[in-house]
């Protein structure tokens, strides 16, 4: 059994090392201490990841690294996009599909009244992204909706490259059990937007109306639609990790040749 380092579980969840510490401690992640520290079973975190087989975080030198390369270079901004349209439409609720920087690789496909109305104001997309990132530090590997800081739900499943996580499919404008927000609530959403409380009171009801067994459906299926991301992704990067390769020898034997000929 290969005993992973904090270090190493760390660069596979794209968080700081105190959340793998909560989360070795609470139980979220397999993890057993040797010494003092803690280490983790490689095999128990690639069934977390997908099933994904355990030499993957090993893998073989001749393998191409197409986990070190960037989602952007691997997920076409179209296909993110057309993943975003489809999780929408399938879904019937808000959808984007960002890295784990909470970065866009897609615009927003079937945002709600209320998103539109906050987001056409003064409100920024990097104020959205932190917010999409917060959702990828939150290493709970199964998907469930969450409340946003705009007070709707928003769910999220991780796209992987090998053993990493490089990004998320995120479907959001869900209304929670209690809606609509209190009055303090709005006061602050009116104050972190910049965006008039009577505009956003006027759209306040213009999100999804989804009952719980409903939510439950969405989130089985938004793991197999990122399941699908990670396939593609993983495939294209291999792709274009063997191109390069090909592309970097036959660049040697040119300059070989010409060293040869002069």
């Amino acid at each position: 059994m290969t005993l992973l380092t904090t270090k190493e579980v760390q660069d596979l969840f794209k968080v700081d090392k105190s959340t793998i510490y909560r989360m070795a401690e609470d139980g979220r992640i397999p993890a057993v201490k040797v010494g003092r520290q803690w280490r983790f079973p490689s095999d128990q975190l690639d069934s977390l990841l997908g099933g994904v087989a355990p030499t993957a975080l090993t893998p073989s030198p001749s393998a191409p690294p197409a986990g070190e390369l960037d989602l952007d270079a691997t997920l076409p901004a179209e296909t993110a996009q057309t993943v975003a349209d489809l999780a929408a439409d399938m879904f019937g609720v808000m959808a984007v599909v960002t890295d784990m920087e909470g970065n866009s690789l897609s615009t927003v496909a079937n945002p709600c009244g209320y998103f539109s109305a906050v987001f056409e104001g003064t409100y920024t997309a990097d104020r959205c992204a932190d917010s999409w990132r917060q959702l990828g530090e939150e290493i709970d590997l199964e998907p469930r909706f969450l409340p946003s800081h705009l007070g709707f739900l928003c769910a999220r499943s991780f796209i992987r490259q090998g053993h990493r996580l490089v990004g998320m499919v995120i479907v959001g404008g869900v209304a929670p059990q209690t809606w609509p927000p209190s009055d303090a609530d709005i006061t602050a959403v009116a104050a972190e937007t910049g965006v008039d409380e009577a505009a956003i009171r006027q759209h306040m009801n213009e999100v999804y109306w989804i009952d719980e067994p409903h939510q439950q459906w969405i989130v089985r299926n938004l793991s197999r639609m990122s399941d699908l991301l990670s396939q593609l992704a993983e495939g294209r990067g291999r792709l274009i990790a063997k191109l390069e390769s090909i592309a970097a020898l036959a660049g040697a034997d040119q300059e070989s040749n010409d060293k040869e000929t002069t």
